[in-house]
């Protein structure tokens, strides 16, 4: 195995994993296939991590989960599937092509009765939600626009209940994360990040690599205050 280059060696391991654990999900393999038949960028979290998603869900009991970037669903499906019946999760998405793709392959999944995907600009959309009381949640998932991920998280703060696991994900960014120098907008956000989630969550927040099929990325998990 040290002769195989690693990048060959995650997606490997990645394959395993899936073999053993994932095993064929027809409703997530459909979803991929459709958000490829639409263009949307084939950037969904892995299998992996959907599971992982769905356990952590799970361990902690959510009943109401919030979403930020719905892409086309894949990550809402698996979040959505470790709700109770009467489980809420809402999902924000600005690109109405992909907002339509997310609720299709919602309906396909069977958890239409446990999704809302919201269009419209995030920020706007979680001003609005704290405004009207939308909330408290359980958990929350951050996977949009990489530039406002700490305001996102910010707002995710407002609305997520005491105890709540607060995920942002893409925060690594192959390694990137380490330049400080601000010419990248995204590494800039996953920096920003970092300095919100430790001001506001102190000892009670960390981050994970990860690495496979979608490469050397990470994600921060913090408790909400």
């Amino acid at each position: 195995m040290a002769d195989v280059a690693e990048p060959l060696a995650w997606s490997a391991v990645d394959g395993f994993i899936a073999d053993r654990l994932l095993g064929l999900d027809a409703a997530l393999e459909t979803a991929l296939a459709r958000n490829a038949a639409e263009g949307l960028p084939a950037i969904d979290v892995s299998p992996a991590q959907g599971r992982f998603l769905q356990v952590l869900a799970a361990l902690i009991g959510a009943r109401r989960i919030l979403e930020v970037g719905a892409l086309g669903g894949y990550s809402a499906i698996c979040l959505a599937r470790a709700l109770p019946p009467d489980g809420r999760l809402i999902s924000l998405e600005i690109d109405p092509r992909h907002a339509r793709t997310a609720r299709a392959n919602i309906a396909h999944a069977g958890l239409s009765d446990r999704i809302e995907v919201r269009l419209g600009p995030a920020l706007d959309s979680l001003t609005a939600m704290s405004r009207d009381g939308d909330g408290p949640f359980d958990l929350v998932f951050i996977d949009a626009d990489k530039p406002n991920n700490a305001a996102y998280f910010a707002q995710a703060l407002r609305l997520a209940r005491p105890g709540a696991a607060i995920l942002i994900d893409n925060v690594i960014r192959g390694g990137r994360v380490l330049e400080s120098d601000g010419r990248d907008a995204n590494v800039a956000g996953a920096r920003a990040a970092f300095a919100a989630v430790a001001e506001a969550c102190g000892g009670l927040a960390t981050a994970l690599q990860t690495v496979g099929v979608k490469g050397w990325d990470g994600l921060i998990i913090a408790r909400a205050p």
